[in-house]
């Protein structure tokens, strides 16, 4: 894989849809490093980027349409389990020469001509960095913070299961290199419009738990979100609410999709999942065509509403 990637010329980079820290993160910080090297990199999303994420330098060069995949020598899948989980185009990078999947997901399908796939790492941020010290790149205080901001929020501020001596051992070291703990917590984390705080006020209003109390459901509608002049965006974290409570297992945030757009491709539905860590919910993601990890996880479905939480009400009677 490292041979191919110094000898790539016209390469586009691709992160999930609806995409989080560690797909914007790993896909700026890996584009910024191989544009170093004078490769024609794209970057490529089918979704908008998150607000919170926008003051990543480089952010702005990831495109949410590609005329022509013909001319492309190679693909870099980031931070996907499945190819499919980059959209609607799919089919088209499929047919891209070489494919390089980079990913930590222990869901991961092994597609691609290459493939490093770390289930160890903390996040896919992880595996680039150790691939730009192996390319043996320079890294700049836009590729140090783009880094960290995958670590950070796949860690969960350092406080998921999955944080890491690797994970404070590279986030040490982007700080020295440049990046601002300070500045980047304070974007995703530290400011709140009226109105996102009017949806969570409605979001928590929705609260559901199952009869065992071992499931408990958050909904988010369209029509929140218009009530409160937010986005989609405006509801990252929030799921962590019903996850907290006491003695559940299992926490799911239902979102309801947009009627249309491109991202979404007929979707009724995304939901986001985490566990308490006695359930594994990317094996419930995965059923449902999504994936993620043993805590944490998401999948979007075109079941309706009262279909999607029967079945999820069915399935807490297990746990």
């Amino acid at each position: 894989m490292i041979s191919h990637l110094k000898n790539a010329e016209t390469v586009l980079l691709a992160s999930h849809i609806h995409p989080d820290g560690d797909a914007i993160g790993s896909l700026v910080a890996l584009g910024l490093a191989l544009s170093h090297m004078g490769k024609k990199v794209t970057l490529f999303n089918e979704c908008p980027v998150p607000k919170v994420y926008r003051f990543i330098e480089g952010v702005d060069n990831i495109t949410m349409e590609i005329d022509d995949f013909h001319t492309f020598d190679t693909a870099i899948i980031l931070d996907c389990a499945d190819l499919v989980r980059i959209g609607d185009s799919a089919k088209d990078v499929a047919k891209i020469p070489v494919l390089i999947n980079i990913d930590h997901h222990a869901t991961n399908t092994g597609f691609g001509n290459f493939k490093k796939i770390e289930t160890t790492a903390c996040a896919t941020a992880e595996i680039v960095y150790d691939i730009l010290k192996i390319l043996d790149i320079p890294i700049s205080v836009g590729i140090a913070e783009a880094i960290y901001v995958g670590v950070l929020t796949d860690t969960g501020s350092f406080r998921f299961s999955n944080t890491t001596k690797e994970a404070f051992d590279i986030s040490k070291e982007m700080v020295s290199l440049g990046a601002n703990p300070y500045k980047i917590a304070d974007h995703i984390y530290g400011t709140y419009s009226l109105g996102s705080i009017k949806l969570l006020h409605k979001i928590l209003g929705s609260i559901e738990v199952s009869k065992n109390g071992k499931l408990s459901v958050l909904s988010l509608t369209l029509d929140m979100i218009d009530e409160t002049g937010t986005h989609p965006e405006d509801i990252i974290g929030l799921v962590h609410y019903a996850k907290h409570i006491k003695d559940v297992k299992v926490a799911a945030l239902i979102q309801e999709a947009p009627a249309t757009g491109k991202c979404d491709n007929g979707t009724l539905f995304h939901v986001s999942l985490r566990s308490d860590g006695s359930v594994d919910v990317g094996v419930i993601a995965s059923n449902y065509g999504g994936g993620g990890h043993p805590n944490s996880a998401g999948f979007s479905t075109k079941l309706n509403y009262l279909d999607l939480k029967k079945q999820m009400f069915k399935y807490a009677e297990t746990m």
